[in-house]
């Protein structure tokens, strides 16, 4: 095995807040070097509800700090990412029976007013006999609310962080799997174990002065084997189911539908041809990577979406499922729904010992901050280097205004007008301005190369393999794009095929080169 130079900050887990931290963290000078034991957000980062938002109903639990820091956020985001991330408008219906119309406007009025917004529209109350908004609910609903957040599409915000990591210096290693962890002259001694789907794995060892626990379900997990830890207990995993189906409604708006048992499920325009609605929340028990949306849970998830929707939301017209692990912080709260959605950083070690710093809890909306903390801790246990830089630089193919991306997309469809107006817009909403770098010089279809179906050719899963660390069709199809959504099962196997012929080259230059892809 061969020891490598000692790096300043080590951070397991390449979900939201790792790969946040690394891009922070390298930005501001410190040596940096993620691992990841599958692919990047394969966990809990892209099985959320896919939303940037202040967390409304986290007020009746009277979280003001999580849902300010939230709500201020979101528009910060919207600027560092406005390919992958934009304004969608949420319906709130009245419903008798249940939270009053006055409490809704009163919290509403909180949601407009803590945040600091400013290019996001306010509340606005609706006429439900004649705002379109109504058409495909049934006819008892005459009020509604109608209040802004945003839409991000999770796996890339990832997948971005951990790009722009690379591009600063950070060493970025997925399937790749932290064994031990020990304390030894002053730094961390980390075992990995390569495990890499196409290749044997491979053990090396790294050493680092700070090590980041940043593996969301598996923190604990990583405490008590990897760090030895063996009494480590400090979140609550909680499951939240969601399920896709044909699309409901042709608005582009979405909806936020209350429950009679107090939670409330999305309804949300989803990849063009879909609905996606969501979540459940109910505690969960076992390894966080065999989750699986249960019977019980799609059933409650049709029937919730069926008490507003004119047509029934059925079985069969589901296309597709996920679930994913919360790694709340355990607050002892007494219902999954009611506990803590903020994050908490712990710091144990410095003054000779090696340090570790484990993160809990946490959010898509609030990982930038999250971010921001961590260094924090890192300049004060292992001494400062950099300022916070995050709130202004865009994230790779972002590098436009955030209320410019339809003068951007034209000029992509200018650029290359053999593109079908579909195409385009899929592109530059999973790239950006990067989407020009994957076509490059192409004047037609044939340049890009071997199509593999619907949209998909060659061009960009070579790109995908170059510079996003995708290994296996599962990497492509449901993380870096939804395209598993629409390709049938052969045009599956047949991307499968080529990445199996392709990415086992690519990985190993990336292993030899050092920072990771490209």
């Amino acid at each position: 095995m061969q020891v490598r130079p000692v790096y300043d900050v080590f951070v397991i887990g390449g979900g939201v807040n790792g790969c946040g931290i690394a891009r922070d963290a390298a930005g501001r000078g410190y040596q940096v070097f993620l691992a990841e034991m599958n692919d990047l957000a394969s966990g809990t980062s892209s099985k959320a509800t896919k939303l940037i938002h202040g967390g409304l109903r986290y007020l009746e639990y009277y979280e003001f700090r999580l849902v300010r820091e939230a709500l201020k956020e979101r528009e910060v985001l919207w600027r560092m990412a406005p390919h992958i991330i934009w304004p969608l408008r949420f319906v709130l219906p009245c419903t008798p029976g249940l939270r009053q119309p006055w409490l809704l406007r009163l919290g509403l009025f909180l949601y407009d007013h803590i945040g600091g917004r400013h290019l996001l529209p306010g509340t606005k109350t609706l006429d439900m006999k004649g705002d379109p908004a109504a058409r495909p609910l049934k006819p008892v609903f005459s009020r509604a609310f109608e209040y802004s957040d945003c839409w991000v599409n999770d796996a890339r915000l990832v997948v971005l962080n951990a790009r722009d990591a690379a591009d600063h210096g950070s060493v970025i290693r997925t399937r790749t799997r932290v064994t031990g962890a020990e304390r030894r002259e002053g730094v961390w001694r980390i075992t990995l174990s390569n495990e890499h789907p196409h290749g044997a794995p491979a053990e090396e060892v790294v050493e680092a002065r700070l090590l980041v626990n940043a593996s969301g379900p598996w923190v604990d997990e990583v405490l008590r084997n990897a760090v030895g830890r063996n009494t480590a207990h400090n979140v609550r995993l909680v499951e939240g189911g969601h399920i896709v189906v044909r699309r409901k409604y042709d608005d582009p708006r979405a909806y936020l539908f209350q429950n009679r048992d107090g939670r409330i499920v999305f309804a949300i325009p989803y990849e063009r041809d879909f609905t996606l609605i969501g979540t459940t929340d109910r505690d969960y028990e076992g390894d966080p990577s065999d989750v699986a949306i249960a019977d019980e849970e799609i059933d409650y998830l049709c029937g919730a979406a069926s008490e507003y929707f004119a047509e029934p939301v059925r079985r069969e017209d589901i296309v597709s499922t996920y679930a994913g692990v919360r790694p709340l912080f355990d607050d002892h709260a007494s219902k999954a729904q009611e506990a803590t959605r903020d994050y908490v950083l712990k710091a144990d070690g410095g003054e000779g010992k090696a340090p570790i710093l484990n993160i809990f809890g946490g959010k898509l909306t609030t990982y930038r901050r999250l971010a921001e903390h961590a260094l924090e801790e890192i300049g004060r246990l292992i001494g400062e280097k950099g300022a916070a830089w995050t709130a202004d630089a865009p994230l790779p193919g972002g590098e436009f205004a955030a209320t410019a991306f339809a003068d951007e997309l034209r000029r992509l469809r200018d650029d290359y007008p053999f593109l079908s107006p579909r195409h385009a817009e899929r592109l530059f909403r999973l790239y950006g301005r990067t989407a020009s770098t994957i076509l490059g010089k192409a004047t037609s279809h044939d340049d890009l190369g071997r199509l593999f179906g619907h949209d998909l050719y060659e061009a960009e899963l070579r790109h995908l393999v170059a510079r996003e660390w995708a290994i296996t069709a599962e990497d492509v199809l449901w993380r870096r794009t939804k395209l598993g959504l629409v390709l049938d099962d052969s045009e599956k196997d047949e991307v499968a095929e080529w990445l199996c012929e392709h990415a086992a080259g690519a990985e190993k230059e990336m292993h030899r080169h050092g920072t990771g892809a490209g």
